[in-house]
């Protein structure tokens, strides 16, 4: 059981990175586009500022799954501190993954399950009526980000638990 969960978060940092790469590309190429048909023909096309800004939002959700799994994430007062002693390590992890469990389940529930309960006033039911209004297209595309970034890393942290501790490079193995 370890081990499937362990391999299923390093085949999702894999996937998600490989996702979140895409997404730089994407960005990067429709705001030089959008610079080379505002400077030099004077008529950038409407969509690239969305298509970038909706890029840059896959981007750093994606790369927070990322971060997260790596353990490269932001790690407060780690400077200033010492490393716990090994008795204390286990305490320091809980008090890690407690506080991570307080942001992403909330965060996961009200993407689903509106303030009053149901599917219907969640965050993601609100956005499927918006429409992105250079695309055309449902905002729920891009704002499924949320939810399946928040869950990926409650899987990373599921892994961490099972004994994926390596902050090397979790999808080295798998390419």
């Amino acid at each position: 059981m370890r081990n499937m969960i362990t391999t299923t978060s390093d085949r999702l940092h894999l996937v998600m990175r490989r996702v979140a790469v895409f997404a730089v590309c994407v960005m990067f190429l429709t705001v030089v586009l959008q610079i080379i048909a505002r400077y030099v023909f004077s008529a950038p096309p409407v969509w690239t500022e969305d298509v970038a800004r909706y890029a840059m939002v896959w981007t750093g959700l994606l790369g927070a799954t990322l971060s997260f799994k790596t353990q490269s994430d932001a790690v407060l007062m780690q400077s200033v501190f010492p490393d716990p002693p090994h008795v204390l390590a286990f305490f320091a992890k809980a008090v890690q993954s407690a506080a991570v469990l307080t942001f992403i389940l909330p965060v996961i529930y009200f993407c689903f399950i509106g303030l009053r309960g149901g599917f219907a006033k969640g965050y993601l039911a609100r956005q499927s009526g918006l429409t992105a209004d250079t695309l055309g297209i449902p905002m729920a595309w891009i704002s499924v980000a949320v939810p399946l970034s928040m869950i990926i890393i409650l899987i990373h942290l599921v892994a961490r638990w099972a004994g994926d501790d390596a902050p090397e490079d979790a999808a080295a193995d798998l390419d």
